[in-house]
């Protein structure tokens, strides 16, 4: 299978990097962060989530942060929406774009969202329809695509089936989520076998976590697929946590340089990307988790 030509990265780590970690990150460290992450040549940067303080403390800022940051022509800078109270928060910051979640299984829906699978359907139906009054494209994750941390392993028609329904509700495109990242690129094959004969490629995506180092070998079978939107977060930042030893995912430093191995065009500057890298992992007092900045370090 041919390799696509060209990819777009969704940056994930303002939202889904900075939420998992123990350091509150300043509001105006936040910004700085995103801004210069647009300096890199991202052009979509999840810049918030506008989910509850009570239950995600590092998110508590979430309107500041879309209201301070340096809007560039042509860089998306979507926010993940937990449920219509969220989406008029969102209104009101004039976010131009959103993302909704849901799970594959139902305990981690519970645990993840404190809500039944079928109660995240029905609130993510609520937020598109305001979503569409608005004119206001809507992204679907989709969390445990191939395994939940307490159901096991998830059957590909499992996955499948959610995706239908977040297209039936209106969902323009579909994350693809190994939360625990457990998937292997023998996992991946059989998911998108099944999932692409329901949906366009142009309309997947894929999110990978890198707990058990699988995260570039999965990346690379969706590339042959011809899957050309790959969500990252820089410094390897994120986890999830409810899902024991989960690690970040994959590192948009070590995504570009493999990509660029593979003549595969990016846009993103990855010397700028890596001294990203380093400002925000200095304020979070731990060193980047990406092997190419630990390999350029030594």
């Amino acid at each position: 299978m041919s390799l696509p030509r060209r990819i777009t990265l969704v940056e994930v780590s303002p939202r889904d990097g900075l939420q998992n970690e123990a350091v509150f990150v300043p509001t105006a460290v936040k910004i700085e962060f995103i801004d210069r992450l647009a300096d890199c040549g991202l052009k979509v940067i999840e810049s918030a989530s506008f989910v509850s303080p009570k239950w995600v403390p590092p998110m508590a800022d979430h309107s500041e942060v879309i209201k301070g940051i340096h809007r560039r022509p042509g860089i998306r800078y979507p926010a993940l929406i937990p449920n219509t109270r969220g989406m008029e928060l969102e209104l009101e910051a004039g976010v131009k774009e959103i993302s909704v979640f849901t799970a594959t299984t139902e305990t981690f829906s519970k645990k993840n969202a404190n809500c039944s699978r079928d109660e995240s359907m029905r609130r993510i139906r609520d937020v598109i329809a305001i979503a569409r009054q608005h004119h206001i494209p809507v992204r679907g994750y989709i969390s445990c695509v191939i395994a939940c941390p307490y159901e096991g392993a998830v059957a590909p028609q499992q996955t499948v089936k959610v995706a239908e329904q977040l297209i039936d509700l209106g969902c323009e495109q579909i994350s693809l989520g190994d939360t625990i990242g457990v998937g292997t690129p023998g996992d991946v094959k059989r998911l998108l076998d099944a999932l692409l004969k329901k949906m366009p490629v142009e309309k997947t995506a894929v999110h990978f976590h890198d707990t058990y180092g699988q995260a570039l070998a999965n990346i690379y079978v969706s590339l042959e697929y011809g899957i050309h939107i790959i969500d990252s977060s820089v410094a390897g930042l994120g986890g999830c946590p409810y899902a024991r030893s989960a690690t970040g995912n994959v590192a948009t430093e070590d995504l570009v340089y493999m990509l660029n191995g593979l003549q595969i065009e990016t846009g993103v500057d990855l010397k700028k990307l890596l001294a990203v890298g380093q400002f925000i992992c200095q304020h979070l007092e731990h060193p980047p988790r990406s092997k190419v900045s630990a390999a350029i370090r030594a």
